[in-house]
């Protein structure tokens, strides 16, 4: 069974968030997907836990030894840092947004179609997905720097943002 993945917020972090399980003063972290046709499910707003991707994070020596939640257990990733000045209001005063400086998985040879931003220290570590982020098709490296680039803040552009 081939899996899919489609861009959304976790519905366990919209309730996460108002439980105050999520603070955005801290980095978060990135894992990666495997390509679509190797998914065992289906990543979407239903995805609640980091720890539950299990074998449908990619895998390669360069990526488990460096980055694998799966391997090396929570907490690992790619750090998401947060980009400084933020979060904050976007100009309008009624949106709240964040940016993250570009993500680098170092030295790495992965294909992946999406990744999953969590955040480590969530109040509920099976509850720790914030979004899950499909990239349209697939998107490679060989032995180079995987570079996740993320829109520019604005209220309707930032990655994450509330109206």
């Amino acid at each position: 069974m081939a899996g899919t993945i489609t861009t959304s917020l976790s519905n366990a972090f919209k309730l996460q968030l108002l439980k105050g399980n999520h603070d955005f003063d801290t980095d978060m972290k990135v894992i990666l997907l495997k390509e679509e046709s190797a998914l065992s499910t289906n990543y979407g707003a239903a995805t609640v836990s980091s720890g539950a991707v299990g074998t449908d994070e990619v895998s390669h020596s360069s990526y488990d030894a460096a980055y694998s939640r799966n391997v090396l257990g929570a907490g690992n990733g790619a750090t998401a840092a947060i980009a400084n000045t933020f979060p904050k209001m976007d100009s309008n005063g009624t949106t709240a947004i964040i940016d993250f400086d570009d993500t680098t998985f170092a030295n790495v040879t992965v294909v992946s179609d999406g990744a999953i931003l969590y955040n480590p220290n969530a109040g509920d570590p099976n509850n720790d997905v914030i979004a899950v982020f499909s990239f349209g098709g697939s998107v490679s490296a060989t032995a180079g720097d995987f570079v996740l680039q993320y829109p520019s803040p604005g209220s309707s552009t930032s990655i994450l943002r509330l109206d």
